[in-house]
């Protein structure tokens, strides 16, 4: 008995090491399969987001490198159009320009562009409260004619007003441009490089005001508005002061069910993208494509973005594999 109980002990061992072998025989292979180099470059906005793809995407995938540098939207499509990269992050829509030139976009997630002033504005009390007009934003970074707050709110403070706006080619401020019907070249203020420097700018500066994505106003643990920089909520109905169902801005997960549902208004809501020149056809871009708009999209609102409805995302992801 002692014999037979040992002899089928043995075979269960050898059926189990047999069995797992197979396994790892069938899944390593697709790992050493899968390698090569991806180069990604430009917006600001969508960078953060990317990082966390590529490094969640090379722990399935060892043997593949992803080199990732922000820049700017504008040095993205200059990139990718030129070959030095294989995608560019791109958070505007493409221009026929770039199309006639071999662009193709894949839409990966959504933002938006938020207005915002230091934490240090003496009349941030009144600001928050009341909010700010569109006709006062037009005038502060398109017309000029406003040189004080209390000329766009009514506020006793004759504090001057300090406008910051983008001086690198960028999505940010071509959204930005877009909500008063015109182009980043149109757009008043003082220049400052990358979605990191002009935040810090507004922080420092208790009469600016700018404009940045979500993901740089709040953190991301907390959810809350970062240190310093505040978002200048918009009064939609023009009736001088935030409504509750305007007022969606403190907590970082309201502003995002907000922009899902078309509350904020559109733009500077606006769909974020990876562009490559023609189609792709390199394996491994066209693998990792995939994942983002699969697997890859469990990060999306962890990192403060909206997430694409499922028939987008089918529809992306179609055109990328067909």
């Amino acid at each position: 008995m002692k014999k037979v109980v040992s002899i089928l002990l043995i075979v269960s061992m050898i059926w189990i090491v047999f069995n797992s072998n197979t396994r790892i025989k069938t899944v390593t292979p697709s790992l050493e399969n899968l390698n090569g180099n991806i180069t990604i470059t430009g917006a600001f906005a969508l960078y953060p987001l990317a990082v966390k793809w590529a490094e969640e995407f090379k722990i399935m995938h060892p043997n593949v490198r992803i080199d990732i540098s922000a820049g700017g939207a504008g040095k993205g499509i200059t990139d990718v159009l030129s070959n030095v990269s294989d995608i560019a992050l791109l958070s505007r829509e493409l221009n026929p320009e770039e199309y006639k030139k071999g662009a193709f976009p894949i839409t990966v997630t959504r933002d938006a562009v938020v207005p915002t002033v230091s934490a240090k504005n003496p009349i941030l009390f009144d600001l928050l409260v009341k909010g700010i007009k569109k006709e006062a934003l037009n005038d502060f970074f398109v017309v000029g004619n406003y040189k004080y707050w209390n000329q766009a709110i009514a506020v006793k403070s004759k504090m001057p007003v300090h406008v910051y706006t983008r001086s690198d080619a960028a999505g940010a401020a071509e959204t930005w441009a877009k909500y008063f019907g015109k182009k980043q070249e149109d757009l008043l203020g003082i220049g400052v490089y990358g979605d990191p420097g002009q935040a810090q700018a507004i922080k420092k500066d208790p009469a600016a005001i700018g404009y940045s994505n979500i993901v740089y106003v709040y953190d991301l643990k907390t959810k809350e508005q970062t240190n310093g920089l505040i978002v200048l909520p918009i009064d939609l109905n023009n009736n001088g002061r935030i409504d509750p169902s305007e007022n969606f801005y403190r907590k970082m997960d309201d502003l995002i069910a907000a922009i899902a549902a078309e509350k904020y208004p559109c733009p500077p809501a606006r769909d974020l993208f990876f562009v490559t020149k023609g189609k792709p056809t390199n394996k491994i871009t066209i693998e990792f494509i995939k994942y983002v708009l699969t697997q890859g999209q469990q990060y999306v609102h962890e990192l403060g973005y909206i997430r694409l409805t499922d028939k987008k995302l089918k529809e992306e992801l179609i055109n990328v594999i067909k």
